[in-house]
């Protein structure tokens, strides 16, 4: 019974108040982004308002980061834009249902901890593209129905009613912590459009969130080898970019909270979340980076408010339609612009001239490709790619041999510094085969053998030295380098005397 509790967290200490005004909140800003994310990919709106209610209500019960938010995203969106236009709505249930098998596959072979090898640089980028792209998501509600920018009187009504839904957000929190500051802006705003009658824009001006609750059915697709072919594509980068998406912000959220959530926990549960999504007729997503800085900057800690929130927002479809369809715009708008600045890592900028010049150009360039291509899996990898060459580059660079006689007349080199792909020239350079004596000793108590071109090196200088006619002993060799020397010696004969 204890291990039940502690799975679901329900032993920790819960702020209900806050816990559920946060959910309430988070719900009423999650229905736009809904509507709009599943109208970027060519669905339904209740494609996408299914996906955030089942993505919000599974990963906040058994996911590994209470707090965190998840729904339909635009970054699952734009992958599955091309699937759904040339296949159609079933083919993108079925794409769901399988890039959840990956993700929760991912999970349960435990390969979140792979977020460890995603360096500062690329979080720092991958934070600060998406703060850019909430920023610019909302630059929309400024123009008109034909793609115009707004003039005159409704572009004062509209930048009038942000600009005070941000003032509100700013300042409640300085005066009091009592009720959630992003709510107390939205029923602010709501009231005073209402009250005055301000024409502008709502929830309803996008598309109608009137249905019930999520139909199921299993995907109407062939159960074939062909139909495979055609969803594994873009179901392996649904996974890919749901899951770095998600356990990034889980990093996020980390570092905000100062706790420590479980990204394998995290990646099963976003499995299983998109799996219940394609069979409930959503069309997947991931976690969502604005809705839980509103979350976490609301107070909520607990899984709580997620689950209020996913609850709420299956409500506001079943019963709550024509209310939430008259929430005007500029509030939500004011809403995810403070999500964005708060989002934006704004000491990248401090550090600009502290830290090295690579690590400023990974971060810059995460963040571009973030941006402008909306491509979340590629900016890492990208990120990730060029942090790790330019930290091979700069450890071959660090290899060192100290040189000596001693009195026996045998050379010591002593190595310093890993012996691996990238250092195999430099390690190469440091021996002087002709003129050394008769008997030489490589020291590797500071080294270590890392790798096979590593392995290679060390057997063509011992046999440069055998051809020579000179003994050659390799000492303190780490047990890890030992082990692969004797391992590669049955394939290329490595030349290890001791």
């Amino acid at each position: 019974m204890q291990q039940y509790l502690k799975l679901f967290d329900f032993t920790q200490k819960v702020n209900y108040r806050t816990e559920i005004l946060s959910g309430l909140t988070v719900a009423i800003a999650l229905v736009p982004e809904a509507v709009a994310f599943a109208l970027i990919a060519g669905l339904s709106p209740l494609t996408g308002l299914y996906a955030a209610f089942m993505m919000g209500l599974i990963t906040s019960i058994f996911g590994g980061r209470p707090g965190m938010i998840s729904g339909a995203t635009g970054a699952v969106a734009v992958v599955i834009v091309a699937l759904a236009a040339d296949y159609g709505v079933e083919y993108v249930f079925a794409c769901v249902v399988l890039a959840g098998l990956i993700q929760a596959a991912a999970g349960i072979l435990k390969l979140g901890k792979l977020m460890r090898l995603v360096p500062l640089p690329v979080v720092y980028g991958f934070v600060n593209g998406l703060a850019i792209i909430i920023f610019t998501s909302q630059l929309v509600q400024f123009q008109d129905a034909s793609g115009n920018w707004l003039t005159g009187e409704a572009l004062y009504k509209m930048l009038g009613l942000v600009l005070l839904t941000m003032l509100i957000i700013y300042t409640l929190p300085k005066v009091t912590k009592a009720f959630p500051a992003s709510l107390a802006a939205i029923l602010v705003i709501f009231g005073i459009v209402v009250f005055f009658g301000i024409d502008t824009n709502t929830v309803g001006d996008i598309a109608s969130i009137e249905g019930g609750f999520p139909p199921f059915h299993i995907p109407d697709v062939p159960f074939s080898w062909e139909t495979l072919k055609i969803i594994a594509p873009y179901s392996a980068i649904v996974a890919a970019v749901g899951l770095i998406e998600s356990l990034l912000t889980l990093e996020l959220i980390d570092e905000i909270t100062e706790t420590r959530g479980r990204t394998n926990k995290e990646a099963a549960a976003q499995g299983l979340a998109n799996v219940l999504s394609g069979f409930f007729s959503g069309m997947g997503g991931c976690a969502m980076i604005g809705q839980s800085m509103i979350n976490i900057s609301n107070g909520a800690r607990a899984r709580l408010s997620g689950i209020i929130a996913a609850i709420v927002l299956l409500l506001f479809v079943m019963f709550g339609a024509p209310l939430i369809e008259r929430l005007p715009m500029a509030a939500l708008t004011g809403l995810m612009i403070m999500v964005s600045i708060g989002t934006f890592e704004w000491v990248s900028f401090r550090i600009i001239n502290k830290y090295p010049k690579s690590d400023i150009l990974v971060g810059i360039l995460v963040a571009v490709v973030t941006v402008f291509l909306h491509n979340l899996a590629l900016a890492v990898l990208v990120g990730v790619i060029i942090a790790a060459l330019v930290f091979a580059w700069d450890s071959a660079k660090r290899i060192r041999a100290r040189k000596h006689i001693d009195e026996t007349g045998m050379k010591h080199y002593e190595i310093y510094g890993p012996l691996f792909f990238a250092s195999v020239k430099m390690f190469n350079e440091k021996f002087d085969v002709l003129n050394d004596p008769e008997e030489i000793t490589i020291d590797f108590r500071e080294s270590r053998i890392a790798d096979m071109s590593a392995v290679e090196a060390v057997n063509k200088i011992t046999e440069r030295y055998h051809k020579v006619n000179k003994k050659v002993y390799l000492t303190n060799l780490s047990s890890s380098s030992h082990k692969l020397l004797l391992r590669a010696d049955e394939m290329i004969n490595v030349n290890v005397v001791e």
